[in-house]
C-alpha cells in the first residue's frame, strides 16, 4: 500500500515562498536566467511559484513541461516572477466590511465585474488580480456560498488498489483514499482511471458523483460507498448502496470512450465530503465544528462551499500522481454538482476547465433570472448549499452585488463550456448564454478570446472560444453524448 502524506495547497505555497530568506531571492535575482533555472529545476518548488501567479492551470504553460532548461520555462521569465513574489509576499490580505442587504441598492441587470463593489472602474489588469479579484471572492462567500474551508495543514493519500487490467486492459483502474485529518475528518474515495497508452501524462476530468464511484462502473473492485446516499440513487435501500447499484449509471459515463480519446477520469462521491441532507450535517461542516452545534446549521452550512473543497483535495493528489498532466485538469459536475465544480474552479487556478453542466440557479444560470428556478425556490428547497446570507435575497436577488458572470470572471483567462438542454427550462438556458456574455469583458482584458458569438447557437453546435456554449434537445441529464462534447472542447482547448 503506497501512503503519501501531502502539505500542498495555495496558502502552504505562499507561506512556503515568503518564509524563504529575503536574501535568497535576491541572490536568485542576480544569477543568470540559466542559472536561475538550473537552481530551480532541482524541485517542484519553482511550480508552487507559478500556480501561486496562476500560471499553473494555464493551458499554455502545462505543469508537465516545468522541468529541466525546458523553453517554456525561459519564457515564463522567473526573475521576474521572483520579483513579483517579494512584493507579493509584503502585502497583506485586505479585510473587507460589506454592508447588510437590505442596504445594498437594487441592479435590475447584472452587474458589471469590471466595476468595484464602490463604483470604480477596473482598466488594468493589476487593477483585476490585486483589487476587483480578491474582492468578489470575498462577495461570493460573504453573500451566497460561505466561506470555502481552508485546506488541511496534511493529509495522507493511500493508493488502496491498482489494477492495469480495466477495461480489458486499456487501462488502469486506481483506488485512492484522501484522508483530511483525523479519523473523524472525511475521507473521499477517489477513482483513478487513466489510459494505459499514451505519450506521457494524461489531461484528466476530475468529476464529482451522485450515487458512489461504484454506480459509474461494474467491476467489482470498486467498492460500494460507505456513506449516505440519496433515495433516487438506482438500487440503494435505506439511503446505503447495495450491490445492486452498481454500474447504475455507467451508460452515462462513457469511461471506454474517455480512454480511447486519450484522457483520464478522476470521480469521488460528494457524499464522502458533506452528504446532500438539508436536515442532518454530518460531513465537512461537522468535523470543523468539533462538536459545537452552533457552529453547525445544517440549514445554512453551504454545501456547494464543502463539494468545491472537496473539488481542491483530490486535485492536490492529482498535482503529484505522475501519470496525469497537472497542468490539464478539468472540473466536471451535472446539476448541482455542476454548481460545485464552477465555484471550485473560480477559486482554484490549478483547475485548467471549467464543465457546469446544466448547472441552473446558483451555478451557471443568472440569480436574476425570470427563467426557471429562482433564488427563492432553491433556498427553499436545498437551504444547505447556500449561507444565512443568501436568504436575505429570496425576494429581492437584483439587490446581490454580483452575479454568475462574475463566477465565470473569476476563472478567467481559463477556460469554461456551458452545456444545457433545450427542455430544461427550469436550468435558464438562454440566461445562462447571457451569463458567458456577461463575463467577456474580464477575458478580453486579460488578453483572451471569450465568447465571440452574439446569438444563440441552434440545436448540437459547440460554439465559442476559451468560453463555450453548447445546447441540445431533451432534458436534464448528463448523458455518454455529453462527454463527446466535453471532450471536443478540451482538445480544442488543449489543442489535441
Amino acid at each position: 500500500m503506497e501512503i503519501t502524506t501531502f502539505h500542498s495547497n495555495r496558502m502552504m505555497r505562499r507561506n512556503i515562498i515568503c518564509s524563504l530568506d529575503r536574501s535568497a531571492l535576491f541572490l536568485l535575482l542576480r544569477l543568470s536566467l540559466d542559472e536561475a533555472l538550473f537552481v530551480l529545476s532541482f524541485s517542484r518548488w519553482f511550480s508552487f511559484v507559478l500556480a501561486e501567479i496562476g500560471l499553473a492551470a494555464n493551458s499554455h504553460f502545462p505543469m508537465a513541461s516545468f522541468s529541466g532548461k525546458n523553453s517554456v520555462l525561459k519564457a515564463t521569465a522567473p526573475k521576474f516572477i521572483l520579483a513579483f513574489l517579494l512584493v507579493g509576499c509584503a502585502t497583506a490580505p485586505r479585510q473587507y466590511n460589506f454592508p447588510d442587504p437590505a442596504s445594498l441598492a437594487p441592479r435590475p441587470g447584472v452587474p458589471d465585474p469590471l466595476v468595484m463593489m464602490d463604483g470604480g472602474p477596473v482598466q488594468t489588469r493589476n487593477e483585476w488580480r490585486y483589487q476587483r479579484r480578491p474582492e468578489l471572492r470575498a462577495l461570493f462567500q460573504h453573500y451566497m456560498y460561505g466561506l470555502i474551508p481552508a485546506a488541511p495543514a496534511d493529509f495522507e493519500t493511500r493508493v488502496v488498489g491498482q489494477y492495469p487490467d480495466f477495461l480489458d486492459g486499456k487501462a488502469t483502474l486506481r483506488l485512492i483514499s484522501l484522508e483530511t485529518g483525523p479519523t473523524n475528518a472525511p475521507r473521499i474515495d477517489l477513482m483513478l482511471v487513466a489510459p494505459n497508452q499514451r505519450p506521457g501524462p494524461a489531461p484528466v476530468f476530475l468529476a464529482m458523483n451522485f450515487c458512489g464511484n461504484h454506480a459509474l462502473t461494474e467491476d467489482p473492485r470498486v467498492p460500494l460507498t460507505r456513506n449516505w446516499v440519496p433515495n433516487f440513487c438506482k438500487g440503494c435501500t435505506n439511503n446505503s448502496a447495495t450491490e445492486a447499484s452498481r454500474g447504475s449509471q455507467s451508460a452515462d459515463w462513457p469511461l471506454a470512450e474517455i480512454v480511447r480519446r486519450g484522457y483520464a477520469l478522476a470521480a469521488f462521491y460528494s457524499g464522502d465530503v458533506d452528504p446532500d441532507r438539508a436536515d442532518v450535517s454530518e460531513g465537512l461542516y461537522a468535523f470543523l465544528a468539533e462538536g459545537d452545534p452552533a457552529k453547525n446549521v445544517p440549514a445554512n452550512r453551504g454545501t456547494l462551499a464543502a463539494w468545491a473543497w472537496g473539488f481542491e483535495r483530490c486535485v492536490d493528489y492529482l498535482m503529484e500522481d505522475p501519470d496525469i498532466d497537472a497542468g490539464r485538469i478539468a472540473a466536471v459536475g451535472h446539476s448541482r454538482n455542476g454548481k460545485a465544480a464552477l465555484l471550485a474552479a473560480a477559486f482554484d487556478d490549478r483547475i485548467a476547465i471549467a464543465f457546469p453542466h446544466q448547472a441552473g440557479c446558483g451555478g451557471s444560470a443568472p440569480s436574476r433570472g425570470k427563467t426557471g428556478e429562482s433564488v427563492k425556490v432553491i433556498n427553499e428547497h436545498f437551504p444547505h448549499w447556500f449561507n444565512a446570507t443568501f436568504k436575505q435575497f429570496n425576494d429581492a436577488p437584483e439587490r446581490l452585488p454580483f452575479d454568475q458572470n462574475c463566477l465565470v470572471a473569476l476563472c478567467a483567462p481559463r477556460a469554461v463550456l456551458f452545456s444545457a438542454a433545450h427542455e430544461d427550462q427550469w436550468a435558464n438556458p438562454s440566461g445562462q448564454f447571457e451569463v458567458l456574455q456577461a463575463a467577456e469583458g474580464v477575458y478580453r482584458l486579460l488578453g483572451a478570446p471569450g465568447l465571440g458569438v452574439k446569438e444563440m447557437p441552434p440545436l448540437r453546435q459547440l460554439v465559442g472560444n476559451r468560453l463555450g456554449y453548447y445546447i441540445r434537445e431533451g432534458k436534464h441529464s448528463m448523458t455518454a453524448d455529453d462527454w463527446r462534447v466535453f471532450m471536443d472542447f478540451a482538445d480544442k482547448q488543449w489543442k489535441r
